[in-house]
């Protein structure tokens, strides 16, 4: 039972990446994979390789095909993100827009309409919220990024959601109150993979 932990900031000494691995120390001694996108360099550019893959559901680009094998070894997926303008990093985006596609993620049959092909996986999300829980709530704005991520991406592709647990308030100096919103974090998706 693997956990993938993915990250997405520029900063490698950003608070996404404090809780990416306070979670997977959290996780030990189950078997746990930080991934840094940024440090690694991924490409989330959606190029006419990756259109040719959609449509066909074949010929994935190599290193579409490296992030599929290690999301094969995965039971839990854990995505931890700063919040900018509401969603989730461009470069985030782009690797699901990349590697969560038809063929692998999902496929699409003319006949049976679209099979969902990731039951297998658990997902879970932590975001980075600069503002606090009542801003978020008295605009929407928890509930349409759930929306948008939970529904739009982990429901379409037949994922198991898990465990959501934003940490508000990161951009504040109360390192006390942010120092409790990331343990109430790490704990609840910990609780969700290892309970």
């Amino acid at each position: 039972m693997k956990t993938l932990v993915v990250t997405a900031h520029p900063d490698p000494d950003a608070l996404t990446s404090v809780v990416a691995h306070r979670l997977a120390d959290a996780l030990q001694p189950s078997p746990v994979e930080v991934v840094d996108l940024a440090a690694e360099g991924f490409d989330p550019r959606f190029t006419r390789a990756d259109r040719h893959t959609y449509l066909t559901g074949v010929d994935f680009p190599s290193d579409v095909a490296a992030e599929h094998r290690r999301l094969d070894d995965a039971t839990h997926l854990v995505l931890v993100f700063p919040v900018y303008w509401w969603s989730m990093p461009a470069l985030l985006k782009g690797w699901i827009d990349r590697v969560f596609v038809n063929g692998w993620a999902f496929s699409i049959d003319p006949e049976h309409g679209i099979r969902r092909n990731l039951d297998r996986l658990t997902i879970h999300l932590i975001p980075i919220a600069g503002d606090d829980a009542g801003v978020y709530e008295r605009h929407g704005y928890e509930q349409a990024l759930r929306t948008q991520i939970e529904h739009g991406f982990i429901d379409y592709c037949g994922g198991r959601r898990g465990t959501t647990a934003f940490v508000y308030d990161s951009e504040q100096d109360d390192a006390q109150s942010r120092e409790r919103a990331v343990r109430q974090a790490v704990g609840a998706v910990r609780q969700s993979i290892r309970p």
